[in-house]
């Protein structure tokens, strides 16, 4: 009797061309590799003052989708990263009592098509080759994910240029305009206006089989919204600017998988460039202040608008001393100031070293120690130095 026969099966078909873990969507010619993180982490911050959180807890979980099509007009390639922490104690904020949080995120999504990069991803004006090793903050541009609009010029041979539209005050990386101090909170008063232009950020990048090098620069708007009663309006907008550089370098000679590190930048009303936030914490003064503000620009005693400038510099060297074990010693110094009365010039000063063991592929188990001291023009601090510590747990797949 004649048989039916069976309707073929499409098994899933593994992807090489773009590396290892890609597969085929069946029915499809893209390749989609789905991919992940666990990190399991614990902090010590030593503590200002009496009601402050000492420790701290974190667990997060990444999860990664990157499919790629390769068309006639070149790659087409979407990525979606979704991370989600739960965090408690000096994690969630270091004021005394059950402070906790959790906060969903994504991270990244983005997507490139040809030299077109459409989306959030890590910022242009940062060289994503850099081979830093830090857990703690450093005083650098370290990987901020932003929202950009961006093309790449690819010159063959490792070089390349990008022009990117960032988001400029919209982000969390990136500063806001502060106002004369309000005689009721004892606080600047807030007086940025309305954002009319996204950062423009620009690089020229090399990279090869020694490392790569990258020098950026940025423009940043910073608009006031403070009335100037004499002159009958508002007072002029300022452009902000920074430029830095980047640089990595390995070093087989000295072990496989070594290398050093180089990052340096100088900012004028664009002080999120340096790795600053709206504040400097981790020191305090007289009182119970936990920090200082950093801020792009602000309205001096005189009716001017003031920017402030700064400059970073920060460097590591990362040491394999077995396949499975490594170290990174790694450090910062930067320095702000103001030209007017309203804000105090400090410098700030960042050192610390980890290692990491990885018995298996894709597992690390780490620690880290760090020192950082702020010294504050005019002001005596009771506590100008403060020591960090992690330890970290964390698998990749």
């Amino acid at each position: 009797l004649p048989v039916k026969k069976a309707a073929a099966v499409e098994y899933v078909r593994v992807c090489s061309t773009y590396g290892a873990g890609f597969f085929y969507i069946p029915g499809t010619e893209t390749c989609l590799r789905v991919a992940g993180r666990v990190r399991a982490e614990y902090q010590y911050l030593e503590p200002q003052f009496r009601e402050d959180n000492a420790i701290g807890f974190r667990a997060r979980g990444r999860v990664a989708l990157d499919a790629r099509t390769a068309t006639a007009y070149g790659l087409l390639r979407a990525f979606v990263r979704m991370e989600m922490d739960r965090n408690t104690g000096v994690y969630a904020g270091q004021a005394g009592g059950t402070a906790f949080g959790t906060s969903p995120n994504i991270a990244q999504a983005y997507i490139q098509f040809g030299g077109l990069t459409a989306g959030r991803t890590t910022s242009f004006f940062a060289n994503g080759d850099l081979p830093n090793g830090n857990i703690t903050t450093l005083r650098f541009y370290d990987y901020p994910d932003v929202n950009l609009l961006a093309y790449t010029f690819p010159f063959g041979n490792g070089f390349s240029a990008t022009i990117s539209l960032e988001e400029g005050a919209f982000a969390g990386n990136r500063l806001t305009e502060a106002g004369p101090i309000d005689p009721l909170t004892g606080l600047p008063t807030q007086l940025a206006a309305g954002q009319r232009w996204p950062d423009l950020v620009g690089n020229v990048k090399y990279a090869g089989t020694w490392g790569s090098v990258q020098l950026s620069g940025a423009l940043h708007e910073v608009r006031s919204n403070a009335f100037d009663v004499a002159d009958a309006d508002y007072f002029d907008s300022e452009l902000g600017w920074a430029i830095g550089t980047q640089i990595g370098i390995n070093l087989p000679a000295l072990g496989a998988g070594d290398a050093l590190w180089f990052a340096a930048a100088y900012a004028d009303g664009a002080l999120g460039y340096l790795g600053f936030g709206s504040t400097v914490t981790g020191v305090g003064a007289s009182g119970n202040t936990r920090g200082f503000p950093v801020v792009d620009a602000y309205v001096d005693l005189d009716g001017d608008v003031e920017t402030g400038t700064g400059w970073q510099v920060a460097g590591g060297l990362r040491h394999y001393w077995a396949p499975t074990l490594r170290s990174n010693i790694h450090g910062s110094y930067a320095s702000v100031e103001y030209g007017g009365d309203r804000f105090a010039n400090f410098d700030e000063w960042r050192v610390g070293v980890n290692t990491f063991w990885s018995p298996v592929s894709g597992l690390d188990i780490g620690v880290e120690a760090l020192y950082a001291n702020i010294d504050v023009d005019g002001l005596n601090l009771d506590n100008e130095d403060r020591w960090e510590a992690r330890f970290r747990v964390q698998r990749d797949f």
